[in-house]
């Protein structure tokens, strides 16, 4: 592969305006992420009880599971920003993929600083996409329970649907069945429905004296029974271990809890795999020849601003290799094959607006890939497909939807970034969340909508000017209109307002993307090679 030559200069005004305007972008995620792993003012108390408890902070339970000096992957640290008056960081629950023996595993774990741990809609949203991330992956998963259960003022969107609290229960069953190992540890309350959360899984640990399994607490058995009983005494851990059975050991601290988890994870059918062991082609790694910083320079700070895609991937790919695949002809997608951490891969990005052309064009490379078992790597940065007379005749809805069914029908593994804006039909055509990529991940500066703000004030405006049907609008009507559709758009298509809800797996830094790529290849590596689908004939 030719390694690219960039044209980017570094030393230019536009560059260090661009760079400048990005490090304040990223001072803010860091500022934001840093506000949901310290809680802010509102959580210290309860932050207090936890730790006055004997008990340790989630993120570092996670550090004594995992092995020394190895990465954690962080799934939606900004889950639920925004939401529930802002009391409930990260929704509460962290997950993500740790290495523990070399292998990697899933963590799903409760912070009980967190509204005492309790299950807010967006807790099991996020709970569900980490069980989904594993099936996908051929991972098994560690639970850290600790939970008051379902947050009851909620129930409506917590109880009863099928990717509610019951959903998750549900994979659960399957994963365990599949021979993904479900590994659990309570640390603190599961009661009611929390409770099927260590009942489901393979094996259980409880810590002795803070972790406890019933189906109903104490005040429910006093209102249903009229028996007075201790916590302990109803469901503690030497009741589980030694008398029910639900429990398999019992730890007398936390610490020991976690070691005997990592005895387990030994024997389990979970086996650290050679990156030369799996099936994607994989050689030496090299780093790229550009520096992945300079990203900062090159995205605009003008998001109506294009910049080239190429550019970012010479900041991406081993070696700044890349092979580009029909280069000369539908321009507004780029595609190629590169390496990134020395796994083969194929790379579709936007360079704006999708023409027919560029539609058929990506199709094609598309079904290369399929054919060649080549991953597939989406980089977002689009206002969707191109519309107009000229566009209409020239096919562009059937060229679109072509493309769009080439990507619901690739088997191979597919992984997508969002590094600018993701409108429209765009979002579908490269392999927007709909369309289950196996990991998505967006950079701060990522927009995403059915349409930039701007357009939706055009369009929006119109529409409701013209079903006033003719009655006189003043100017200061029309303000207020644009106004209010302006900042519905402007707000509604934030990467923040998106990250809350989960339609991506995290905002990143540009300079991880690599890393972050890197693992999830990694993990495709690690099991069977998914056999081909019937075939994609689209080029004829």
């Amino acid at each position: 592969m030719n390694r690219i030559t960039s044209k980017i200069d570094v030393g230019s005004a536009e560059f260090a305006e661009n760079r400048d305007i990005y490090l304040g972008e990223l001072s803010t995620l860091r500022t934001r992420q840093q506000w949901v792993i310290d809680g802010g003012e509102r959580r210290q108390q309860s932050i207090k009880r936890h730790l006055d408890r004997g008990k340790i902070m989630v993120r570092d339970r996670i550090d004594l599971v995992t092995d020394d000096n190895t990465s954690f992957l962080e799934f939606s640290t900004l889950s639920a920003y925004g939401q529930y008056d802002d009391e409930a960081p990260g929704a509460g629950v962290v997950t993500g993929i740790g290495i523990v023996h070399g292998v990697p595993w899933v963590f799903i774990a409760n912070d009980a600083t967190v509204k005492g741990g309790s299950l807010l809609p967006m807790s099991i949203k996020k709970h569900v996409r980490a069980q989904e991330i594993a099936e996908e992956n051929r991972l098994g998963i560690i639970y850290l329970v600790d939970s008051g259960g379902a947050f009851l003022p909620l129930q409506d969107e917590i109880f009863p649907d099928k990717d509610h609290f019951g959903g998750s229960f549900y994979r659960q069953a399957r994963l365990s069945a599949q021979g993904l190992p479900q590994l659990a540890v309570v640390l603190g309350g599961c009661t009611a429905g929390g409770a099927y959360v260590p009942a489901l899984s393979d094996e259980v640990i409880m810590v002795e004296g803070i972790g406890r399994i019933f189906l109903g607490g104490p005040p429910i058995v006093k209102a249903a029974l009229g028996e007075i009983i201790e916590p302990d005494d109803l469901g503690g851990a030497v009741l589980h271990t030694r008398i029910s059975g639900v429990s398999d050991y019992m730890a007398s601290s936390e610490r020991e809890a976690y070691g005997k988890l990592r005895e387990i994870c030994e024997t389990t059918n979970q086996r650290r795999v050679d990156q030369r062991d799996g099936w994607l082609d994989w050689v030496e790694p090299e780093p790229p020849a550009y520096p992945p910083e300079e990203i900062y320079g090159i995205v605009s700070a003008d998001d109506r601003i294009p910049f080239d895609a190429t550019e970012i991937i010479a900041r991406i790919v081993d070696g700044s290799r890349f092979a580009a695949f029909k280069p000369e002809w539908g321009e507004s997608i780029v595609c190629g094959f590169a390496r990134i951490w020395g796994h083969l891969v194929g790379i579709i990005s936007n360079n704006g607006i999708i023409f027919s052309e560029s539609a058929l064009k990506a199709t094609h490379f598309i079904e290369l890939c399929e054919q060649r078992r080549v991953p597939l790597v989406f980089l977002q940065n689009t206002s969707g497909y191109m519309v107009g007379s000229d566009s209409e005749k020239g096919g562009i809805a059937k060229n679109g939807a072509k493309m769009v069914a080439a990507v619901a029908n690739a088997t191979v593994p597919r992984y997508t970034v969002l590094i600018g804006g993701s409108y429209g039909a765009g979002n579908y055509g490269m392999c927007g969340r709909g369309f289950n990529p196996r990991f998505l991940f967006a950079w701060p500066n990522s927009r995403i909508a059915t349409m930039a703000a701007d357009t939706a004030e055009t369009v929006l405006v119109d529409i409701r000017v013209g079903g006033l049907k003719g009655a006189d609008t003043t100017d200061e009507e029309l303000a207020e209109i644009r106004a209010h559709i302006r900042g519905q758009y402007e707000t509604q298509s934030d990467p923040y307002y998106a990250t809350s809800r989960l339609w991506d797996d995290g905002l990143i830094d540009p300079v991880d993307t690599r890393n972050a790529l890197g693992l999830s290849l990694a993990l495709a590596a690690r099991h069977d090679k998914p056999a081909p689908g019937p075939g994609l004939v689209y080029r004829m």
